[in-house]
C-alpha cells in the first residue's frame, strides 16, 4: 500500500479521518509482515498516537512561511545536489577485477590474497568466485544447527539527505525480533508486493530501481539486520567449504593473518558477523575500522551491488564528500577530521556519479551466492541488496597493513576515538615473530618479501621515535620505571592512543598519556614518570637487528617535536629505576652510550588510575540508535592484550640471545650499516597526521 509518510501523504494529513484510517491500515500491514506477530487494536492505537503526536509537534514547529525547522527522518524530497534524472552513468562504472582460483590456489587464502593484491587493490574491491560450494545451506545452519537464533533489525529510511543542520539521515533499531525464516518471509512478501513476482529481476533494472526509489519513490523505509554476531558456515564435517580455510570463522586466525595475535574476541574483526537484508537494504559509504581488509561471503539469496573507491583515492573521495555532500553546518569548524568522523556513522549514502563527475575512480561488482568480495585497506565502499539475502563478513590483516593501520590510528587519535585493537602491541609481537622466522631461515642476508618489509620499517621507525621521546623526557627531568605486570591495555587520556611500549604520568594529569603529548606538555611537576614495558630491551635488540640487515631501508623517524641542546644518539642507554621504599628525592637521571641498564630508586606518589590504565574510560558509542563501528571485545578491556601463550612458544630467551649476538657482530663488521652513534639529521618532526590520503604505493600494495 502507499506510504502515508511520503510526500503525497503530507497533503493527505490535512484531510483528517481519511489519513487516520490510512495510517491505521499501514501500521497493521507492517506488523502482519512479521509471521506470528499479532497486531492488536491496542498496538495500532499506541502506534497511531505516537505518529499523530510527532506530526503535531512538527506542525507546531512550523514558521509563518510554512518551513519545517527539523525535517522528518522519513520525509522524501528532491535533493538538488544529486542529479538522478538520468541514470546513464550506471553503465559507465567499470567492473572490478574478478578471480577464479583453482582448487590448489584456493587452499591457502592469505597466500592467494597476497598474490592478487598488487593488481586487485587498485580497484578498492575485487570478487573471488569460490571453486567449492557449501553443501549445507545457510538457512539450515541458522534454523537447525542454531535453534532459537533470533536477531533485531535496523530501520533504514530509504531517501537521500541534504546533510545540513536540519536534514540528516539516521538508522535506528526497529525493536522487532526475527527468526531467520520469519525475516525471509517478510522480505519476500515485500518483494512480491512491489513487483508481483517472486523471481529475480535483471541486475541493471534493480540498480535503476534503487536509485529511483531512494531519490523519489514512495517506499518509506526498509529493514536490515547488520552486525549480527554469528556465522552461517556449517559445523558439519561433510561441508567442504566450511572445513576449508575460507571459513570466515577461521580466516582471521590463520598463520599469516596479523589478527591471529589478538587473544580476545572482537565481533566483526576477529570473529565474523552476519548481514541479512531485503530489497534495497543498503550499506552506506564507509571504510573498514583501522583500515583493515574485509572479506565478505554471500551465503544465499538475491544479489548485492557493490561500489568501491581505491584507497589511493580516499582523500579525493573525502574531498568530494566535504564539498558536495555535507553542508558546512554539519561539520564542526574546529574539528580536524570532520568528514572522516561523519563517515564513521555509516549512514551517508549518495550516488556514485557524484564521484565520477569529479574525477574520483569508482568500480562496481554484483555479488552472487558462493562468491567472496574483498575490500582493501583504506577503500571506501557502499552497496545495496536486490532482495532477501544472507551474507557474512570479517576483517583480516597482513604484515604490510601496519603503515596503513598507523595512518588510521593517527586519525582516530585526532578524534579521540578509542581503537578496537592494541596497535602498538600488535606491531611489536608481529616484529618478534618476523625476527624469529628470519633467524630460523638464515642468520645472514635475509631477503624478505615486501609485506614483511612494510612491518619491519614501521616497527623500526616506531621504536626510534619512542626511544627519542623517552630521551627528551629524561633530559627534561622525568624518571624511568617499568610498568606493572598487570596485562591491561593503557590508553592515552588525551587522544585515546594505545600505549604498549611506554606512557607518561605526572600530577598534572589524572590519566596516563602517550609520549606524543608527554614531550610537548612543558610540565613542571617535580614527579614525572615514564613507564616502559618490561621487554623494552628485547624490543630494542630486535629493532637494531632489523636495522643491521644489509637489505634495510633507512627512513627519517618522525612524530614528535622538542628541542634539546645535547646531540641525540639512537639507542643510547637510559637507566630504568626499580621502585623501592627508600626516599631518593635528589636522584637525577643519567644518559650515556650503550644499552639500557637498571637503577634503584623510589617510585613517586603519583595520582594515577588503578592498574596504571585509562582503560574503560572511553564511552563507547552504543549501537542502539546509530551504528558507527563494530563493537569492542565482549570481554573486559584488561583482556585485550596479545595472547602471551602464543609468544611463549618461541622460547623468547633463546631468540633474544641469538639476536643480540647477531646485532653485536653486524654492528662491527658490516660496512654498509648506518652508524647508530651518529646523530640523525632531523630526528623528529612535528607530530601531525601526515595525510588523510593513503599513497598509491602503500594502498595498492603494488610492491608486494
Amino acid at each position: 500500500m502507499d506510504d502515508p509518510f511520503s510526500v503525497d501523504g503530507e497533503s493527505q494529513r490535512k484531510g483528517g479521518g481519511n489519513w487516520e484510517e490510512k495510517v491505521r491500515r499501514w501500521i497493521s500491514n507492517q506488523y502482519e509482515m512479521v509471521e506470528g506477530l499479532p497486531c492488536s487494536s491496542m498496538v495500532i492505537t499506541q502506534n497511531f498516537k505516537t505518529i499523530k503526536r510527532r506530526d503535531l509537534n512538527r506542525m507546531e514547529a512550523r514558521t509563518d512561511h510554512d518551513v519545517v525547522p527539523i525535517r522528518d527522518n522519513f520525509l522524501k524530497r528532491k535533493v538538488q545536489k544529486f542529479h538522478l534524472d538520468d541514470l546513464a552513468w550506471i553503465e559507465k562504472i567499470p567492473e572490478c577485477m574478478v578471480f577464479h582460483p583453482s582448487i590448489e590456489e584456493f587452499e591457502d587464502p592469505i597466500r592467494y590474497l597476497e598474490t592478487i593484491a598488487p593488481l586487485a587493490s587498485h580497484h578498492g574491491i575485487c570478487k573471488i568466485v569460490s571453486p567449492i560450494r557449501a553443501s549445507v545451506p545457510a538457512g539450515i545452519v541458522l534454523v537447525r544447527e542454531k535453534p532459537g537464533f533470533k536477531f533485531t533489525t535496523r530501520v533504514q529510511p530509504l531517501r537521500l539527505s541534504e546533510w545540513s543542520g536540519d536534514d540528516q539521515v539516521s538508522f535506528f533499531m526497529s525493536g522487532r525480533k526475527y527468526m531467520f525464516r520469519d525475516f525471509e518471509k517478510m522480505a519476500n512478501k515485500e518483494f512480491t508486493r512491489r513487483y508481483s513476482s517472486a523471481c529475480s529481476l535483471p541486475e541493471k533494472y534493480i540498480e535503476e530501481e534503487f536509485w529511483n526509489e531512494i531519490s523519489s519513490g514512495k517506499t518509506q523505509s526498509v529493514e536490515y539486520a547488520c552486525d549480527i554476531d554469528g556465522s552461517a558456515f556449517s559445523s558439519s564435517p561433510l561441508d567442504d567449504l566450511a572445513n576449508s580455510k575460507w571459513n570466515l570463522k577461521r580466516l582471521s586466525r590463520l598463520q599469516k593473518s596479523t589478527l591471529r595475535l589478538i587473544s580476545s574476541t572482537i565481533p566483526g574483526v576477529t570473529d565474523p558477523m552476519l548481514y541479512i537484508g531485503m530489497l534495497f537494504s543498503m550499506f552506506a559509504w564507509h571504510v573498514e575500522d583501522h583500515y583493515f581488509y574485509s572479506i565478505n561471503y554471500h551465503h544465499c539469496g538475491a544479489s548485492k551491488t557493490w561500489y568501491g573507491v581505491p584507497g589511493h583515492a580516499a582523500s579525493e573521495f573525502e574531498g568530494v564528500v566535504r564539498d558536495k555532500v555535507y553542508s558546512h553546518d554539519v561539520m564542526l569548524a574546529d574539528q580536524p577530521d570532520a568528514v572522516f568522523e561523519l563517515l564513521l556513522g555509516k549512514t551517508t549514502m549518495f550516488p556514485p556519479n557524484l564521484l565520477i563527475n569529479h574525477g574520483v575512480p569508482v568500480y562496481r561488482t554484483v555479488q552472487k551466492p558462493g562468491e567472496f568480495v574483498i575490500t582493501f585497506p583504506g577503500a571506501y565502499h557502499a552497496g545495496f541488496s536486490h532482495g532477501f539475502n544472507c551474507g557474512e563478513a570479517v576483517n583480516f590483516a597482513m604484515s604490510h597493513w601496519f603503515p596503513l593501520g598507523n595512518i588510521c590510528r593517527d586519525r582516530y587519535a585526532l578524534l579521540r576515538k578509542t581503537p578496537l585493537i592494541p596497535h602498538e602491541e600488535l606491531l611489536c609481537k608481529e616484529a618478534l615473530f618476523l625476527s624469529e622466522e628470519m633467524l630460523q631461515t638464515s642468520s645472514s642476508n635475509n631477503e624478505r618479501d615486501n609485506s614483511s618489509e612494510k612491518c619491519i620499517e614501521a616497527f623500526v621507525q616506531f621504536m626510534r621515535a619512542q626511544h627519542y621521546a623517552r630521551w627528551l623526557l629524561i633530559k627534561s627531568g622525568a624518571r624511568l620505571f617499568y610498568k606493572s605486570d598487570i596485562q591491561a591495555t593503557v590508553y592515552c587520556g588525551i587522544c585515546k592512543r594505545d600505549c604498549y611500549v611506554s606512557h607518561y604520568m605526572c600530577n598534572c594529569n589524572l590519566d596516563p598519556i602517550c609520549l606524543h603529548h608527554g614531550v610537548n606538555m612543558n610540565c613542571s611537576c617535580p614527579d614525572r614518570i615514564v613507564f616502559v614495558c618490561r621487554d623494552i630491551k628485547d624490543l630494542e635488540i630486535i629493532s637494531k637487528f632489523f636495522e643491521a640487515r644489509p637489505t634495510k631501508r633507512t627512513e627519517e623517524v618522525g612524530s614528535l617535536s622538542a628541542t634539546c641542546d645535547e646531540v641525540y644518539q639512537p639507542y643510547c642507554k637510559m637507566s630504568v629505576e626499580t621502585a623501592t621504599g627508600s626516599d631518593d628525592a635528589n636522584w637525577s637521571p643519567s644518559v650515556s652510550n650503550g644499552c639500557m641498564d637498571t637503577k634503584v630508586g623510589e617510585l613517586p606518589n603519583i595520582n594515577r588510575p588503578e592498574n596504571e590504565s585509562s582503560a574503560g574510560q572511553d564511552s563507547d558509542d552504543s549501537d542502539a540508535e546509530v551504528f558507527r563501528v563494530k563493537r569492542r571485545s565482549t570481554g573486559s578491556i584488561a583482556n585485550t592484550s596479545i595472547d602471551e601463550a602464543i609468544v611463549s612458544d618461541l622460547a623468547e630467551n633463546q631468540v633474544f640471545k641469538r639476536l643480540k649476538k647477531v646485532v653485536d657482530h653486524r654492528f662491527i663488521s658490516e660496512e654498509t650499516l648506518i652508524d647508530l652513534n651518529q646523530p640523525l639529521a632531523s630526528p623528529i618532526t612535528e607530530f601531525q597526521i601526515a595525510s588523510s590520503e593513503i599513497s598509491e604505493d602503500d594502498e595498492a600494495l603494488g610492491t608486494l
